[in-house]
């Protein structure tokens, strides 16, 4: 590290023949698997090392997507990507990836010490996920990705693979269209000749492994610690890839975490109180025909979990995120109770077995699992998933368990080629959540696997390309003055981080209103004006009481360019004709009677990737990109071996 001079200030100046972004389970295996190819020269920077998604977030067994392993299930390479695809709009090189290195990062995670369930003869179980026909999902229990951070973590420290913490990326520098380094805001730099703690990476190659849009939305499952980096990739050039796909689904709001699975199959009651946590009722049997519709559909929730309009028609398990819904807009409060069995199926305090569906009734039977009230049986199955509230202060025995619809990963993300590199930005990767590799649908745990088959997939380009980095240019040292002429001009004022949440917060809310499960163009067109001209003004409005509010700040800078690109992605879906998919229900004429209305639900858009750029004057631009098909690979082994040997 050196120093270097800009616009005035002396800030530090770190080199680097790769940069890493992002402490998660993607960051940490992009650094470990570029060192072990002999990119020794790597740094990973993070805004806060314990901050992420992959370790402060899970559901009652979070499932990771793998070939199968065991018995005589048939599998291969094609059928798994096959089956990340059969959603639509995912591209077939992406899923060709991530379905050949899957058991090479399984393999990886197990050998440092993931505690993936073996059987007696060595065999790794599997299991049914959503939206997969055959039994590829496992899991550590309700942890998984926070074991797989940890142990990633490990390998890293011990190749001394330096972290740079509490680095906050404002800039993503570039020159003729690729990526040259990084700026970064860190408190612990800021000095009299450096007030901001400004701080410059020269980098061969950029790494982002920072996550999903976490904070754009109020109604949100990511942890409060991460904060969103996507605006920065946007503003420096990237495209983005089917930022229309999301996933939302029930999830505790106190302590944030999904509640799928188990957490659904042993039956709870669903029940409203007014803001005092009073005049408690049942409310989830007004959205069904019958007590057996209801109950069955509270029992798909467990392996139906994210919301999907193809459910919301009678009977559908995704009415009972609609009935949620609507019992919030009346000004309720919904809570999820293990202490008692819903009134439909309670008798005294029993379980009417008779009143299951045989799917449950079955389910339950084989987990020894039939038993008097949904805390015995969740207990019986699944210990874990209350242990781990317990940890936050939530006793499942004694209390309710505060819900709503939220949103909980990004299908979508910035658009990139197989080997993660994206698509308009030279020498800049996106791996993990950030990338957009995924369609309207995919496997429950596909993520976790990506976060190991992409962040290993760019390693191996990047040390093929053995770029080095270069000094910073003249035209990179004018971008780095007019960012330091941006926060200069940003001091002076009166505007304290409290009022930055509070204005974060109103953004959040905006988001969750109009473009989260339920989209209505109506309310997005005006959303989109009022985010664009928040931009517009961003400078003027953000006048700060000290520089100590600058990081805050910035994000909130983060979160309006994100939401500016999303916005004017739905919008332009919308305008091309797009209508109800995935993990969402277009609204056309206000919010009405969402139980009754019958979903038009889109199919012409599967065949495509919806792309989008942002402009330099703030516009959004989209265009739909066919699928690339699922390639025929060379499968003879003598040419294959030779081409490898060439080029390693």
């Amino acid at each position: 590290m050196n120093y270097i001079s800009v616009g005035g200030w002396k800030i530090p100046h770190f080199t680097t023949s790769a940069a890493v972004v992002g402490t998660g389970a993607a960051g940490y295996n992009a650094a470990d698997s570029l060192y072990s190819l002999g990119v020794t020269d790597v740094l990973i920077i993070t805004e806060g090392r314990m901050m992420g998604t992959s370790r402060n977030t899970g559901s009652d067994k979070q499932t990771y997507y793998k070939l199968n392993l065991s018995g005589g299930v048939k599998d291969s390479v094609y059928d798994m990507a096959k089956a990340l695809m059969r959603g639509g709009s995912m591209h077939g090189d992406i899923a060709l990836t991530d379905a050949a290195l899957s058991a090479r990062g399984f393999f990886k995670l197990v050998g440092l010490g993931v505690p993936f369930p073996m059987n007696e003869y060595g065999e790794y179980v599997g299991y049914k996920t959503d939206h997969d026909e055959t039994t590829r999902a496992t899991s550590c229990g309700p942890l998984t990705s926070k074991y797989m951070t940890e142990a990633l973590e490990r390998t890293v420290f011990a190749k001394g693979i330096p972290v740079y913490d509490r680095h906050r990326v404002i800039r993503i520098l570039t020159e003729n269209g690729e990526a040259k380094g990084l700026l970064t805001l860190c408190p612990l730099e800021a000095n009299g000749e450096n007030p901001m703690g400004l701080c410059l990476f020269s980098a061969g190659a950029v790494v982002y492994a920072v996550g999903g849009p976490s904070a754009i939305y109020a109604d949100t499952v990511y942890p409060p610690s991460q904060t969103c980096s996507m605006g920065a990739a946007f503003a420096a050039g990237a495209l983005g890839a089917n930022l229309t796909e999301s996933q939302y689904g029930l999830a505790s709001v106190d302590f944030r975490w999904n509640l799928s699975g188990t957490y659904q199959q042993v039956l709870p009651r669903y029940i409203s109180t007014d803001e005092n946590g009073e005049d408690e009722r049942e409310f989830l049997r007004e959205a069904f025909e019958s007590d057996e519709e209801m109950l069955h559909a509270i029992f798909s929730k467990g392996y139906e979990w994210p919301f999907d309009p193809k459910k919301t028609v009678a009977g559908g398990s995704s009415r009972v995120d609609l009935a949620v819904f609507r019992e919030k807009q009346r000004g309720r409060r919904v809570f999820l109770d293990y202490r008692r069995n819903p009134s439909a199926v309670d008798d005294n305090g029993a379980l009417r077995v008779e009143k299951l569906s045989e799917k449950a009734r079955e389910y339950l039977t084989n987990s020894n699992a039939l038993l008097p009230t949904p805390i015995e049986r969740l207990e019986k199955m699944n210990r874990p998933a209350i242990d781990l509230y317990a940890s936050h202060g939530i006793d499942l025995y004694t209390e309710r368990l505060e819900i709503a619809v939220c949103a909980q990963h990004c299908n979508g993300g910035l658009a990139v080629k197989n080997t993660r590199e994206s698509v308009s930005l030279e020498n800049f990767y996106a791996v993990g959540e950030c990338a957009g590799t995924f369609g309207v649908y995919r496997p429950g745990g596909s993520a976790l696997n990506s976060t190991q088959t992409g962040s290993l997939f760019a390693a191996i380009a990047i040390a093929k390309k053995k770029k080095a980095f270069a000094l910073p240019s003249e035209a990179v040292l004018s971008d780095i003055t007019d960012e330091i002429k941006i926060l200069c001009g940003m001091t002076g004022g009166d505007l304290s981080r409290n009022e930055i949440l509070s204005r974060r917060e109103e953004m959040g809310k905006r988001m969750s209103a109009c473009a989260a499960f339920l989209r209505n163009e109506d309310k997005l067109r005006l959303a989109f004006d009022e985010c664009r001209e928040e931009l517009l003004r961003f400078e003027k409005d953000y006048r700060l009481r000290d520089a100590s509010c600058m990081t805050d700040a910035m994000i909130n800078r983060d979160i309006l360019q994100t939401q500016l690109v999303y916005f004017g992605a739905i919008l332009d879906y919308i305008a091309d004709g797009g209508k109800s998919r995935g993990s969402y229900l277009l609204v056309r004429d206000g919010d009405g009677d969402l139980l009754s209305a019958v979903p038009e639900i889109d199919t012409a858009h599967a065949a495509f990737v919806q792309n989008t750029a942002l402009g330099h004057d703030l516009t959004v631009k989209s265009f739909f990109e066919p699928v690339r098909a699922l390639p025929e690979s060379d499968q003879w082994f003598e040419n294959v071996w030779n081409r490898f040997r060439k080029e390693n």
